[in-house]
């Protein structure tokens, strides 16, 4: 401890001395101290396809049924996000955007095949240079080393749930080198969970710290502790209404997604062969859907998924109750900023599908729910577009440090007390950049009530796409009238001048981003045949 308090005392001074752009606290021992002493702490907890519906706070059809008592408790005590989206759902680019403050155009983080470069500024290195303590312990899934942290334990690549193997500096091997590291032995939600603890519990408690807490969970293959496995164990899910759509043609969408069906077909080939088939180790096999007709396969399908879905959730909301209990006994709750987010969303049988990516409501949007008694009111809701480029931004304003170089987001600090900015953005900009034919790559806006997709069907080079492109196509949601976007609407001339002006909008939105194609002429052709 005494090694610590040393070490980080130099790094403060030296902070100073050299920061002081960054850090504007350093006018004299005393009160650097002081000031110190006054800033927030910041546990920031990150799960991985934690969607809305399974949170229990967010209504749905699942509501009764989640194990949320720890995620109620601090949404009681905290703001609840009502239109947090992300700007790119999938995690590496979701991840990257939430350090950096930075879509993915400008980041350089573009799809699961691309890596954060460790020379890349980001919010863990501002803090670090302002005198804060930084750790992460978890899943980090960026593929290369991570930096701006006093100390770090991640997975290797996606991590397992049971005994996962993992990585520090003294051990780091780049994801795509091999696969090294120490076998810790537990369940992956307990170990972070046990690992965060300890590390706040030796900190240097001289200085405020920045604790990264990241979950393997709620990520397929969706397992769960022992002491979880009979729970739900007789118990039937309600089923979404649009559970049995089995393809475009009611629905008027442009692409096939991925059905329940092809998860079936995953859980039968592990059953079959009982090893790691498709790179998981699913829970509760064998499973067979053999003899049954097209309607009854799905829902034995959706069942099973539900159900090891809301289990591997409930070990999530076990171990933020022993966070928030740590916090209550260690004193620090009144001065921690507590926050829990998602890196997006998922499919949990809406329009048949499981995963995420497309930039509808399931898979867009990002439970987000924050604690700090000092100034957020409790029991509070938010109704602003919050986007996960703005959470850079809102440490930083917490932190009284400059946001990293690249950001393009926002601090919310002020809608958070109930004081949204009147110039505050009233639509969000999306892309999903990988181009897979049933997965097709697109872009979108969306407002309170409205939201126009393009899907442009093109791989640009980007890395993991299919080398094939699908036809651009468009679609259109009211979502007032249609808030599960069952109906696209893009052809209604009721709606005509509305889209007219969404389209207008899209292609000012996606150059006030900076998303404006420079290396690919093939985007701009795309652009003026459908614009």
């Amino acid at each position: 401890m005494k090694e610590m308090k040393t070490r980080s005392a130099a790094l403060w001074t030296t902070g100073c001395m050299a920061a002081g752009s960054i850090f504007s606290g350093c006018t004299s021992a005393k009160s650097a101290e002081q000031d110190m002493a006054d800033r927030p702490n910041i546990l920031f907890i990150l799960s991985d396809d934690h969607t809305s519906k399974a949170w229990g706070i967010y209504d749905g059809i699942l509501e009764e049924y989640v194990k949320n008592e720890n995620i109620r408790r601090l949404a009681q005590e905290g703001c609840v996000l009502d239109n947090c989206f992300c700007t790119n759902s999938i995690s590496v680019p979701s991840r990257a955007a939430i350090l950096t403050g930075a879509y993915s155009h400008r980041n350089g983080v573009y799809t699961l095949s691309d890596a954060l470069d460790p020379e890349a500024d980001h919010i863990a290195k501002r803090l670090q240079a302002g005198g804060y303590q930084t750790a992460l312990f978890g899943k980090w899934h960026l593929k290369k080393q991570p930096a701006g942290f006093d100390e770090f334990l991640v997975f290797h690549d996606q991590g397992e749930y049971h005994n996962p193997i993992m990585k520090s500096a003294a051990n780091w091997i780049d994801d795509d080198k091999g696969r090294q590291g120490d076998t810790i032995p537990g369940f992956s939600t307990d170990i972070v969970t046990s690992q965060t603890i300890e590390w706040i519990r030796n900190r240097d408690k001289d200085r405020p710290f920045m604790m990264m807490c990241h979950f393997k969970a709620t990520h397929e293959p969706w397992d769960f502790p022992e002491r979880l496995k009979d729970l739900y164990e007789e118990v039937e899910f309600p089923y979404p209404d649009n559970l049995l759509e089995f393809g475009p043609e009611s629905s008027g969408r442009k692409f096939t997604g991925q059905p329940l069906e092809i998860l079936g077909g995953r859980w039968e080939t592990s059953s079959e062969n009982r090893d790691r088939s498709g790179g998981f180790f699913y829970p509760e096999l064998p499973f067979s859907t053999k003899g049954l007709n097209q309607e009854e396969k799905r829902k034995k399908i959706y069942q099973k998924l539900i159900k090891d879905y809301l289990r591997c959730g409930a070990a999530i909301d076990e171990n933020i109750g022993r966070l928030l209990d740590f916090l209550d006994q260690e004193k620090l709750a009144e001065n921690t900023i507590v926050i829990y987010v998602s890196d997006q969303g998922y499919f949990l049988g809406d329009h048949g599908f499981f995963d995420k990516r497309m930039m509808y409501e399931e898979s867009l949007r990002m439970p987000f729910v924050i604690r700090y008694p000092r100034e957020i009111p409790a029991g509070s809701r938010n109704q602003d577009i919050i986007l996960n480029i703005d959470f850079a931004a809102l440490l930083a304003d917490y932190a009284g440090v400059e946001t990293p170089e690249q950001s393009q987001g926002r601090s919310f600090r002020s809608n958070l007390m109930g004081q949204s900015p009147a110039d505050w953005r009233e639509a969000m900009y999306y892309r999903y950049w990988t181009q897979h034919t049933n997965r097709p790559a697109h872009i979108g806006i969306r407002t309170g009530r409205y939201k126009l997709m393009f899907l442009y069907g093109d791989p640009l080079h980007t890395k993991g796409s299919e080398d094939k492109t699908t036809l651009p196509a468009f679609e259109f949601y009211d979502l007032q009238a249609d808030p599960y976007e069952n109906k696209n609407l893009y052809n209604d001339p009721a709606y005509a001048a509305i889209i007219r002006q969404m389209k207008t909008d899209l292609l000012r939105i996606k150059e006030e981003t900076g998303d404006t194609d420079p290396d690919t002429p093939r985007m701009h052709e795309i652009l003026q045949a459908h614009f």
